[in-house]
């Protein structure tokens, strides 16, 4: 499906679109229905998790999802977003079709019915999602080993780096020293995906802190 833009001005602010969100993933046919269940905006993405139930009360009977204790099963939704000209769009697809976005929470993922199909689409998606929950907010100092080796505009690559700062007017901005060089260089969320902690910043920082966090941990 492509995009579709509303041209009447509907949309404007952040809750008219969980509401026009709302509306999209609540519906009722002749046998079915379907609800919003929850919705998560991120960046210009919309996530939702969204539950059918037989309007019978008879179990859903799904090729892809398992059904769940109370008959429904429960889906998730990916709601590419933007303005163009002042009009609020969107693209919507569902999780079998293997979304390119896949930065749901967490707690939207644990809401969604169980795959029959282990090596689907969403499984893959849902796989990405938790991966890239997964990865560390790193804190000023940590000395981290990149997965794999990245590769820089000038045809080197990095893998050690530690996390710091440089300042562009009043704000600080994120980025890493390399460790071989030493030079500074911006790293994109994504390719901190499996990246390993090798020193904590805080560790290092004090010794008696070191033993007092190395304490409460055993």
């Amino acid at each position: 499906m492509g995009w579709l833009f509303y041209t009447d001005g509907r949309v404007q602010t952040y809750a008219d679109e969980k509401a026009e969100i709302t509306r999209l993933c609540t519906f009722e046919g002749d046998t079915r229905k379907t609800e919003l269940v929850k919705a998560c905006k991120v960046g210009s993405t919309w996530y939702a998790a969204a539950r059918v139930t037989n309007l019978d009360s008879t179990p859903v009977e799904d090729a892809t999802y398992v059904t769940d204790a109370d008959g429904s099963i429960t889906f998730g939704a990916v709601f590419l977003t933007r303005y163009d000209d002042g009009c609020w769009g969107y693209k919507d697809m569902e999780e079998s079709a293997g979304p390119n976005e896949s930065r749901a929470p967490l707690g939207l993922i644990k809401l969604l019915s169980y795959l029959k199909d282990p090596d689907s689409y969403a499984q893959d998606w849902r796989q990405r999602c938790r991966d890239w929950a997964a990865i560390p907010d790193y804190q000023e100092g940590d000395k981290i080993k990149l997965a794999s080796p990245v590769t820089l505009t000038d045809g080197s690559t990095c893998q050690i780096v530690t996390a710091t700062h440089y300042r562009r007017g009043r704000q600080k901005r994120r980025c890493y020293r390399i460790e071989e060089t030493g030079g500074l260089v911006r790293l994109s969320k994504a390719s901190l995906t499996g990246s390993e902690l090798l020193s904590s910043a805080k560790g290092a920082a004090s010794p008696v802190l070191a033993e007092f966090l190395a304490g409460r941990d055993a």
